[in-house]
């Protein structure tokens, strides 16, 4: 076949596989174990692992999954550039002598398809590699589903019903969070205009999918790959590089208190009043997708400090595990139910008592969050000396 296998492009950091890495690789796993089984296949999953001292790194991407490694090793890698590693992987992709190592596939000509991380560098990386391989991206995905599906289109295939075999359906939510967008990448079946979109390729939301559990006893083939540097691309260099670390602690926080468009009537007093009651008990603030688009007016020390990207929870942000959650005035999409839904006790405040949070709380307080807050923080504050006493 002209395309095969599954490539994961890996991230890792100080000589380890950063955590998204390997949740890709275990949702490749468990998508081409069920792809080989349907079709009768024997396709891989082929993690490539691009750096410098990296050989370490690919008998750990057998362990969690992967059944080949193909890795560039290289001085001119050890910090990432996207231009070079964008050229590298690109290069990996298409190179027939490297799948033939793995492949018994003499037609090999590209990969069927492709994952990258959704974060910063995988979301930049993603584009320009599918840019340079000339194929589709879809991003920020947090479902995935491989099916045979007849696709009737206009310009597809000229209005005639085409089965498409072995489709990677791509999900991910909308920006409200209620709804499903499903992305497909499809050849161009129209006589008029033939052309095929190999790899299917898109960027993953990292705490989506489950890794697999680290088995020692997996073997796989591990691809040492020399590749081609042009010495334009050199030109520009990295002399030193730190790695910096969100200022939002979620992991060291036992508690999160999170706002959504519940602001909206009064939006700097209740984000005010949100971070006042974090404060009260020791928690980080978080807030749900629409609020890092600031869609309320607000004075600036309130925007830049809780209506950021680095503060969302959910499928597009972060995800969290607090021992206590608390929804203030957030609807419950999908999307953000899926970034804290592994919490201890979640505590939602929502004055629609259909609102979906209330089917994912343990402790549902129906009214408005101006009125509701300040009642806790006075409660909170009659305790204190009581709760205190007892240390």
């Amino acid at each position: 076949m002209k395309y095969e296998h599954l490539y994961v492009v890996v991230e890792h950091e100080e000589g380890k596989p950063v955590p998204v890495s390997l949740e890709m690789l275990g949702e490749a796993r468990r998508l081409m174990d069920g792809y080989n089984k349907r079709y009768s296949a024997d396709e891989k999953v082929v993690a490539v692992v691009l750096g410098h001292g990296v050989r370490g790194i690919c008998e750990e991407m057998i362990h969690y999954g992967a059944d080949a490694v193909v890795y560039a090793d290289s001085p001119e890698l050890k910090h990432p550039r996207n231009l070079v590693d964008t050229k590298v992987i690109a290069q990996i992709a298409l190179d027939k002598a490297v799948a033939s190592r793995f492949s018994k596939s003499a037609d090999f000509q590209r990969p069927r398809y492709m994952f990258f991380a959704a974060d910063s560098p995988g979301r930049q990386l993603s584009s320009t590699v599918m840019a340079q391989l000339d194929s589709g991206l879809a991003s920020d995905i947090n479902k995935l589903v491989i099916e045979d599906l007849e696709i009737k289109h206009e310009h597809k295939t000229k209005g005639q019903p085409v089965v498409y075999e072995r489709t990677l359906e791509m999900y991910r939510p909308d920006f409200s969070g209620f709804l499903w967008t499903t992305i497909l990448c499809l050849d161009n079946r129209n006589p008029l205009n033939l052309r095929d979109y190999h790899p299917q390729a898109c960027s993953i939301i990292p705490g989506v999918f489950a890794p697999m559990e680290r088995d020692a006893s997996r073997k796989g083939v591990i691809v040492d790959y020399a590749p081609t540097f042009d010495p334009q691309d050199l030109k520009v260099r990295v002399l030193s590089r730190k790695a910096v670390k969100s200022a939002v602690d979620y992991d060291s926080k036992k508690a999160v208190v999170s706002f959504g468009r519940g602001i909206k009537d009064a939006p700097e007093q209740n984000i005010r009043l949100a971070a006042e009651l974090a404060r009260e008990i020791d928690a980080e603030v978080g807030v749900s997708l629409p609020i890092s688009k600031k869609p309320y007016p607000v004075s600036e020390s309130v925007s830049s400090a809780y209506m950021v990207p680095d503060r969302v929870i959910g499928t597009s942000g972060r995800k969290v595990m607090p021992l206590l959650y608390m929804a203030a005035g957030i609807s419950g999409a999908m999307q953000h139910i899926a970034g804290m839904k592994e919490s201890g006790f979640v505590i939602a405040i929502n004055p629609d008592e259909d609102s979906p949070m209330k089917d994912e709380c343990d402790l549902f307080i129906k009214g408005r969050m101006e009125d509701v807050i300040p009642a806790l923080i006075e409660e909170l504050r009659a305790l204190r000396p009581t709760l205190e006493a007892r240390k």
